[in-house]
């Protein structure tokens, strides 16, 4: 065994590189295994491996496309659908800012507060706006009220305030009973109103 592979190597001592074709074919042969695996080395590196990289980044687009076309097949086969609920949705915010008391109306909000209280047989302590708090996209207004009543004025005084065409909101009750014997109550709370903050403002 190990004679037939000195005989073998011996093959490759006596080689004329100038003389290929007198080589023996054993030695043929490995000369020719070994230059294909160098070349499919060489052919992997420069072409092979960037076609296999790019290949996986097309397959990733290509992922990634079908989503998209996906999502936006969604969206134009019910674009009807869609387009319906943009304007139901587009209607019920500008119900909602028709409801905010715009700049020039604010101070008509205390006249309304103020009859409705009167209206409802309370007489007023104070009735004072206080310093604008801004949101995000609003503006809210906050406004001390202090009456003196009866109990069921209130509640009918507060019936009203909820009645008004523009939001306002009631918090922090206070109720204080200053002359029992007489059945008048000191009620302090506060309202707020909101406006939309324009872009200026924003």
């Amino acid at each position: 065994m190990n004679s037939d592979i000195n005989q073998f190597l011996e093959q490759f001592n006596d080689l004329d590189v100038e003389n290929i074709g007198q080589w023996p074919v054993a030695v043929k042969v490995v000369v020719a295994i070994f230059l294909s695996v160098v070349l499919s080395g060489l052919l992997y590196m420069t072409m092979v491996k960037d076609r296999i990289v790019q290949l996986e980044s097309v397959a990733k687009e290509e992922i990634e496309l079908k989503q998209q076309y996906s999502s936006k097949y969604y969206v134009a086969a019910n674009l009807e659908l869609f387009q319906q609920q943009m304007i139901e949705a587009e209607t019920i915010f500008a119900n909602q800012l028709r409801s905010l008391p715009e700049s020039h109306e604010t101070p008509g909000l205390l006249d309304d507060i103020t009859f409705i209280g009167t209206t409802s047989g309370l007489d007023f302590v104070k009735l004072n706006w206080q310093p604008e708090i801004t949101k995000e996209i609003y503006i809210e207004l906050p406004i001390d009220i202090e009456v003196i009543g009866a109990y069921h004025d209130f509640g009918s005084f507060v019936s009203k305030i909820a009645g008004l065409p523009r939001i306002v909101t009631l918090h922090d009750f206070t109720i204080v009973i200053p002359q029992p014997e007489k059945e008048i109550l000191n009620l302090k709370l506060q309202a707020k109103t909101y406006r939309y903050q324009e872009a200026s403002e924003q």
